[in-house]
């Protein structure tokens, strides 16, 4: 504790930066398809199936995005005591991490249980009976999950506090294998339609639960989690969680709101622009999974430097870890740039609708390599040193007046009538905004000076 900033060791090394950044990588790239996968193989069922599981799955994202929001706020407090070599808090504030997100998951249990056709009538309106029935039984049993996917995230923060991400990528492969197994033995076998996806969820999410919070209690773990049945409330740690963890679950939840409310511009643009719009994020999402994995690795990475109180260790890995981010992802881009319509050829679009979904992600290429990286994970930096409130304010103000008001101005208004490219531009004007602001506040510094700890 007495070293000064300059006589400290890097805190990782290159080698270290790596295993923790390739297994976030491909997690990422699997909790994608954990969602796709009830809606690709309920397709057998129906139409109202369908629909039913994918409204539902809207929602079920938004819960998801909370209990996230919650585990960084976590990983952080965590990330923060590691870097001071202060194990004992770093375990008290975990366990305390694990115990606030079970307490609400089951409070959002209880009210999508009790309230669950009042929620969906809420959100979607009249829709025909059939899909209700299909989204309200998908609904039931994916609400019952809630707990499990509120601690599998916190394990999963936490091993990415200890710069251990390959035991979420594992854990992660785990739940595709089972929920794809249940889902085919119930869809295929007992023709349990959205039923049977729900429960596949579910089981999924149980097993992914019970290994995680297993090998949290192995003694090799710096965050070993002991006596986790044995109750212990510490207000204090909470509270530190909760500054870091309500921004930005209110940063997150509204920002899905928003995008609810693009969507349903969107829709007013008929079913080729909506059906573009679906294939051209899929797309488009495949590219961005090197930026958020690396974002969530930053986390971990500046935490433990703004806990080692070495706050130019946390300028310098954050600077490369932006440069990988833009490297990667570039080489990404560059392949949608030049491919975009063979690309979405494969999804066997109306010509009409392959070429606006090709022609907004040639746009999104270009600026994904050039702006993304600094509106995205260049954040996360000033999240894990606290300034949680502060990337809160900008990315809600930049959504609400920049995205969803340009989207209207662009694709209905000043004569442009841009359609679908007019969203995807003012996607592109909330990018810059946030990137010049993000930018600004990182070499301004101020975020070097917060204490969370």
């Amino acid at each position: 504790m007495g070293q000064t900033e300059t006589s400290l060791k890097p805190l990782f090394s290159r080698q270290a930066l790596i295993r923790l950044i390739i297994p976030l990588v491909i997690e990422q790239f699997l909790l994608m398809s954990v969602g796709m996968m009830d809606t690709v193989m309920v397709t057998t069922a129906g139409q109202a199936a369908v629909s039913g599981v994918s409204l539902v799955d809207n929602v079920n994202q938004l819960i998801i995005q909370i209990f996230s929001a919650l585990s960084t706020g976590g990983a952080v407090v965590c990330s923060q005591y590691l870097g001071r070599r202060d194990v004992e808090s770093a375990r008290t504030a975990a366990k305390q991490l694990l115990y606030a997100v079970f307490a609400l998951a089951v409070a959002l249990m209880a009210v999508a249980l009790i309230f669950q056709q009042h929620i969906l009538s809420l959100l979607f309106g009249q829709i025909e009976p059939d899909v209700m029935d299909s989204a309200l039984v998908y609904f039931l049993a994916t609400a019952l999950a809630y707990p499990f996917i509120s601690l599998y995230n916190a394990g999963a923060a936490l091993f990415r506090s200890m710069g251990n991400s390959k035991v979420s990528m594992f854990n992660s492969l785990i739940v595709n294998l089972v929920n794809v197994a249940v889902n085919a033995v119930l869809i295929y076998g007992f023709h349990m339609g959205a039923l049977g996806a729900g429960i596949g969820t579910l089981v999924s999410r149980i097993v992914a639960a019970v290994i995680i919070l297993y090998l949290l209690q192995h003694h090799n773990n710096v965050l070993r989690i002991e006596g986790l049945f044995r109750f212990q409330f510490r207000g204090d740690m909470v509270g530190r969680i909760l500054t870091i963890g309500i921004p930005n679950g209110l940063e997150n939840g509204l920002f899905q709101t928003g995008k609810l409310v693009v969507l349903s511009l969107i829709t007013s643009f008929g079913t080729n622009a909506v059906a573009a719009n679906a294939i051209a994020n899929s797309i488009a999402g495949v590219v961005n999974v090197p930026g958020q994995a690396i974002g969530l690795a930053m986390i971990t990475v500046v935490g433990q430097c703004m806990g080692a109180q070495a706050p130019e260790q946390a300028v310098s890995y954050t600077r490369k870890l932006v440069s990988i981010v833009y490297l990667s992802m570039g080489t990404l881009a560059l392949i949608m740039f030049f491919f975009a319509a063979p690309l979405c050829s494969i999804f066997q679009l109306t010509p009409e609708a392959a070429d606006m979904a090709a022609e907004v992600l040639r746009w999104c290429a270009v600026f994904d390599l050039i702006i993304w990286p600094l509106a995205f994970t260049l954040p996360n930096a000033l999240r894990a040193a606290g300034d949680a409130v502060f990337t809160m304010a900008v990315s809600l103000a930049s959504m609400f007046l920049f995205r969803i008001g340009f989207s209207y101005l662009l694709s209905c208004s000043w004569g442009l009538d841009l359609g679908l490219l007019g969203v995807w531009i003012a996607m592109i004007i909330d990018w810059w905004v946030r990137a010049l602001i993000f930018i600004f506040r990182f070499v301004q510094g101020k975020w070097k000076r917060i204490r969370l700890i």
